[in-house]
């Protein structure tokens, strides 16, 4: 399956499956990568809309709001690539193994995904291939070049989260995530005070024993590179503003983190602290 390859913002999306992936500015000359598993809500045509209303096909059960937008203009700021699903998390979450139920739920917090009920192994196995293993490669491809090229990337992969969940309200506005390489998210954490405003906390709202780290273990992890998953509050990315101010906000947070890796950490180094 081809997929898209741009070295400008691109806000369209596919009909169908065509491009289950975007793939922006492959060539960036910084050593970093981002990702951004919950980029849109689109679900292809032949999925016949998962059975949802228009309200819950919109809502952040579907996809996580601003993520995109914010990814990008990381991807900008760091002239690094950026790789982000065209397929909303609800056809295949693809910040999750095909074994996982959650990887096609049929039910999200409080939203009933009719056209997810008792898929059975085929139609499992279709998504897997149309949606996740396109991800998957196009992420793996790049990891491989650069690595080959002398210059492991660091992974960042950018979501966001509901301020209320099953009605419970949330305090913390960025979250700080890893898996069992701590060295970005450590990194990251030193440089919060320098956001006075802003609520920074690790592993919040979600941590691995969540489920949530699958990317970061799969792609950074076993590979051996430093890596780190933003969670963003999306009641603070609600519109262009508020997602240009995010995106500083992080970059207030990653580009000292990131210098300091790059200067103690020699990049053979990551498996073995990893």
């Amino acid at each position: 399956m081809p997929l898209s390859d741009s070295n400008a913002p691109t806000s369209g999306l596919p009909d169908d499956l065509d491009v289950p992936v975007e793939v922006w500015n492959a060539d960036g000359s910084g050593d970093v990568l981002v990702l951004c598993e919950h980029a849109s809500n689109h679900i292809p045509a032949r999925y016949d809309g998962l059975g949802l209303s228009h309200a819950d096909s919109e809502s952040h059960a579907a996809w996580d709001p601003g993520a995109r937008t914010v990814a990008l203009g990381l991807a900008q700021a760091l002239d690094a690539p950026m790789v982000a699903s065209r397929v909303s998390r609800l056809v295949y979450d693809c910040n999750r193994p095909p074994e996982a139920p959650s990887a096609m739920p049929a039910k999200s917090e409080l939203i009933d995904v009719p056209g997810n009920r008792d898929l059975d192994e085929a139609a499992r196995a279709e998504r897997t291939d149309a949606v996740y293993r396109p991800f998957c490669a196009a992420v793996s491809e790049l990891i491989e070049k650069r690595t080959l090229e002398g210059r492991p990337p660091v992974l960042i992969t950018v979501h966001s989260f509901t301020p209320v969940y099953y009605g419970k309200p949330r305090a913390v506005e960025i979250g700080i995530l890893h898996d069992t390489d701590t060295r970005l998210a450590d990194l990251m954490l030193e440089a919060a005070p320098a956001l006075p405003d802003r609520l920074v906390e690790r592993n919040s709202p979600y941590g691995p024993e969540d489920g949530v780290t699958h990317s970061l273990v799969l792609h950074g992890v076993n590979n051996g590179l430093a890596n780190v998953m933003i969670e963003i509050r999306n009641d603070l990315v609600r519109d262009s503003a508020e997602e240009a101010q995010m995106t500083e906000e992080l970059l207030v947070l990653l580009r000292p983190a990131l210098a300091h890796l790059a200067a103690a950490t020699p990049a053979t180094e990551g498996a073995d602290n990893a």
